[in-house]
């Protein structure tokens, strides 16, 4: 088996990092590995914003948790950070106004989770971007940061060390996963 689907087949889903940084050379392939991902008719509508500092990964992870909360404590799973520790939010937006835009970003989000993995970082996708750029906080982070137009939140690719006992093994795939039609 060749190394980019060993890659792919051991991806998981990381749910408790380590305090420990993320060397930026690292979140840099990661993000590189991003750009690359196909987009509809090479539009390229997705945009990253890769958020390495601490103030803002800990608003993001606030917003977001409001959003799931709508008090500012904690999550049904009681985390009181849906980024669960990880040190780095790379958080992948598109613009509405083309029709692939979802899948753009999604496609962005897959490359970025499968370099992580390449690298020996744990990722997870974080949901709620969407919704977190749709506040008016939300929309005042993207001004802020002098990004316009109309952009949905796709999702954020959380990235940093996981924790030993955070790798969970693979889950068997279905038995009709596949249907052959030879």
């Amino acid at each position: 088996m060749n190394s980019t689907i060993r890659d792919i087949i051991t991806r998981r889903s990381v749910k408790k990092y380590i305090d420990k940084p993320v060397p930026m050379e690292m979140v840099e392939a990661v993000v590189e590995a991003g750009k690359y991902a196909p987009t509809g008719m090479n539009m390229q509508s997705p945009i990253i914003l890769a958020v390495t500092n601490k103030e803002m990964r800990d608003r993001l992870s606030a917003i977001n948790l409001d959003i799931i909360t709508g008090r500012n404590m904690k999550t049904s799973s009681g985390h009181s950070d849906p980024f669960y520790g990880a040190p780095v939010v790379l958080v992948v937006l598109a613009r509405k106004d083309v029709g692939t835009h979802v899948y753009d970003g999604s496609l962005v989000m897959e490359n970025m989770m499968i370099a992580a993995n390449s690298l020996g970082l744990g990722s997870c996708w974080i949901h709620r971007a969407k919704e977190t750029f749709e506040t008016e906080e939300g929309k005042a982070i993207l001004k802020d940061l002098g990004i316009e137009g109309e952009y949905e939140g796709i999702g954020n690719c959380i990235l940093g060390y996981a924790s030993a006992d955070a790798l969970k093994p693979q889950v068997a795939r279905k038995d009709n996963y596949v249907v052959w039609v030879k």
